[in-house]
């Protein structure tokens, strides 16, 4: 077994660890630096939960082998808050109830966060499409989107 020095930012703080040959970003996140924000749903990038930003752009944790983000800015749902202060969207999704179960919300709320950073005023199409890699067995997605447009329309301020 090979181990390989990784160094990147992780919500705005450097981080540095060791991964092995193979390893996937949501394994290395959770054991290796102890993020457990991004969720394990499927191993298949089908779900969502484990969204990440990787320099900006969503990507599935499942998918991304662990050593490539050596110098990147990585981005999960541990980091939207300031402190105490939560993030607009956070205090959106529980105005709107769209976190219930609440597996899929980091997910949801990286993937959201990453659109709103890029296109702070979404159309309904452009949030249902941002969103559509994250599956939610519990809200009907509505909720969800609502919430989304809520911040993108200024109605939720932190």
């Amino acid at each position: 077994m090979t181990f390989k020095p990784v160094s990147f930012t992780l919500n705005g703080s450097p981080k540095a660890a060791f991964t092995t040959d193979g390893q996937n970003l949501l394994e290395f996140l959770r054991r290796g630096v102890g993020d457990l924000s991004p969720k394990y749903g499927c191993g298949q990038g089908t779900c969502g939960a484990c969204t990440v930003t990787i320099d900006g752009v969503p990507q599935l944790a499942c998918l991304v082998l662990a050593e490539t983000v050596d110098g990147r800015h990585v981005a999960t749902a541990a980091g939207l808050a300031d402190g105490p202060r939560l993030d607009p969207l956070q205090e959106a999704f529980m105005e709107r109830f769209a976190a219930q179960c609440g597996y899929c919300t980091a997910g949801m709320l990286v993937a959201a966060r990453a659109l709103l950073d890029a296109n702070p005023r979404p159309t309904r199409d452009e949030v249902i499409e941002a969103i559509s890699g994250n599956l939610c067995r519990c809200t009907g997605y509505e909720p969800i989107i609502d919430a989304i447009l809520d911040v993108a329309e200024g109605r939720v301020q932190a």
